[in-house]
């Protein structure tokens, strides 16, 4: 077999990045957890410098903003030897309350990766993995990450989006979320709009408790209830909106999530989905965006629909075609594609 050493060389160049992008997920965390990205967004800082305004070990933190400066993660400054963050990398990095960050999907990776020997023996027997079997860091980081598309585009144009919904808010509506996990776009709906009343749902304990909290430290308890239901059992009817975030396609019954969902609507309710970005065909799937979802969809989603029962295993690219079966095989008669942003599609559903 003759090898072509340039396109050899080409490939291992792709490997090395990923290599060094897998190590540097650690060091992400660190920063996080730790509020190093935040201390160096306040100013240039050398390593020891750095140390002194986080409490941390010089010597490790030299190390730190070496590899973060690799990576392009921080800036470095031979002359001075300092450190230093572009508006861009502090927008992406040292804000968790803000549109965009970065760290919280390194949390949702780690946490990810430590079931990877269940999920080796998985594909030899084609069990399922429960989203509640996971690390912590699961939970914690996909709400980390996800939250921060919610601030961005959840207020300011898929409410917008749907037909008559933001005037319904404002009057005073009810509200279903369901799998609503640890309740980030629960409250930032709660928080908008005070004269509606919110009720999420999520089948994990220990997430519906955290949400629980949230919603008290946010100030919106007194519209806001919190319930430990599957997404096809939740509690009451006549919602004027329900929502279904990023949640549809890990579910082993779609179908009887979306049956449960018209009957809890009102005639003239709306059920709002998002769904992970995602082409039809696999083709147009590969690509960047394309490939972190089929991989964590590989070490998440399908695994836990396959833990459920259903038949279902739609997969985090499951595509428009895909969800529009759903849902038209639940009872629903309108069927559009609201919105969309580089990582999600936004549709709305009309009983």
């Amino acid at each position: 077999m003759a090898i072509d050493v340039d396109k050899l060389q080409e490939f291992l160049g792709r490997f090395v990045a990923d290599l060094g992008a897998t190590f540097a997920a650690g060091n992400v965390v660190i920063g996080h957890r730790l509020g190093l990205y935040r201390a160096l967004a306040a100013g240039p800082a050398r390593a020891e410098e750095l140390a002194e305004r986080t409490g941390t070990s010089p010597r490790y933190i030299a190390e730190w903003l070496r590899g973060q400066a690799a990576g392009g993660y921080v800036e470095y400054d031979p002359a001075t030897e300092a450190y230093s963050m572009t508006e861009e990398q502090a927008f992406a990095l040292a804000n968790p309350d803000g549109a965009v960050y970065v760290p919280g999907a390194f949390v949702l990776a780690l946490g990810t990766l430590k079931a990877e020997p269940r999920i080796t023996e998985a594909f030899r027997t084609g069990a399922g993995m429960g989203w509640h079997e996971h690390d912590e860091g699961v939970f914690l980081g996909c709400e980390q990450f996800f939250r921060a598309g919610y601030i961005a585009n959840l207020i300011p144009s898929w409410i917008p989006a749907l037909d008559g919904v933001a005037d319904k808010l404002r009057a005073g509506a009810t509200v279903a979320d369901i799998g609503c996990g640890l309740g980030a776009s629960t409250i930032l709906l709660a928080q908008q709009y005070p004269n509606s009343r919110f009720t999420g749902s999520d089948y994990h304990d220990q997430s519906i408790e955290i949400a629980r909290k949230r919603a008290a430290d946010a100030g919106v308890a007194d519209r806001v209830r919190f319930e430990v239901a599957p997404a096809a059992g939740f509690s009451g009817t006549g919602y004027e909106l329900a929502a279904t975030f990023d949640c549809l396609h890990d579910m082993g019954d779609p179908v009887a999530a979306a049956r449960r969902i018209r009957q809890a609507l009102k005639p003239d309710g709306t059920w709002l989905v998002v769904e992970p970005y995602a082409a039809e065909e696999v083709g147009g799937n590969l690509n960047p965006v394309g490939r972190v979802y089929y991989n964590a969809s590989t070490q998440l989603c399908v695994p836990n629909a396959l833990s459920q029962p259903g038949g279902y295993a739609l997969g985090a690219q499951a595509g428009e075609a895909a969800i529009q079966r759903v849902v038209t095989e639940a009872g629903f008669t309108r069927f559009r594609h609201a919105a969309q942003t580089p990582f999600n599609l936004v549709y709305e559903v009309r009983p």
